[in-house]
């Protein structure tokens, strides 16, 4: 019988490989927001201030900027190695895949959906009922305390943090191990994170996690 019900991935730095979804949109549009990103690290700013931040230089760029632009450009994000197969692998033994994020919730639908995963939580990008971004974002996943959206999912799908691994890569995603009864610090961008993991994986493919999720019997 499997060991683990339930796995919730990081996005941003463990399904992607550059540190942000909101980085990315920046960069798409030639934007330097290392200002923003140091204030919030820092703790000068919080969640929805740096949310607020990030769309307010997009739309000095691009007044009229709408949802489908921004779904453009994640088509482009650029994504780590082994998705499919880490969730085809999870899904045949029965385990429920989940992304918990505090990138943007337009990229993680598209990972979902792409990739198979069950569910996800990230932040929303606000705009008006024709699409055209308003300069507001929607906190739905509180990245002082993720844990909390590990729990809402181990709530949805009747498992408890023993039967939980959560996957992340940097200190934000230390409350989810601390909910799981099993976590994996991927390409750990920090000390902190990698201590606070019960396994470290460095590589260019998430695929890597399998071996500790699903190990393979002895023959």
């Amino acid at each position: 019988m499997r060991k683990y019900d339930l796995v919730c991935f990081d996005m941003d730095g463990v399904l992607t490989s550059i540190r942000s979804s909101w980085h990315w949109i920046n960069l798409c549009l030639n934007i330097n927001n290392d200002d923003t990103f140091f204030a919030f690290v820092t703790g000068q700013i919080d969640q929805s201030e740096f949310m607020r931040r990030d769309i307010a230089r997009w739309k000095e760029v691009k007044p009229d900027i709408r949802v489908l632009d921004i779904i453009r450009f994640l088509q482009e994000l650029p994504l780590n190695e082994g998705i499919q197969e880490t969730i085809a692998c999870l899904n045949s033994s029965g385990i429920k895949c989940v992304i918990v994020s505090g990138g943007i919730d337009l990229a993680a639908r598209m990972i979902k959906e792409e990739f198979g995963f069950d569910d996800y939580a990230a932040d929303e990008i606000c705009c008006t009922a024709n699409g055209v971004l308003v300069g507001e974002g929607k906190l739905h996943v509180d990245l002082k305390d993720k844990g909390i959206t590990v729990r809402h999912f181990i709530e949805k799908y009747g498992t408890t943090k023993e039967r939980t691994v959560s996957i992340g890569n940097s200190h934000t995603d230390i409350p989810m191990f601390r909910n799981s009864g099993m976590s994996i610090a991927f390409n750990p961008t920090d000390d902190s994170t990698r201590e606070a993991a019960t396994y470290v994986v460095e590589s260019k493919n998430i695929s890597d996690v399998l071996d500790y999720i699903i190990p393979q019997e002895e023959p």
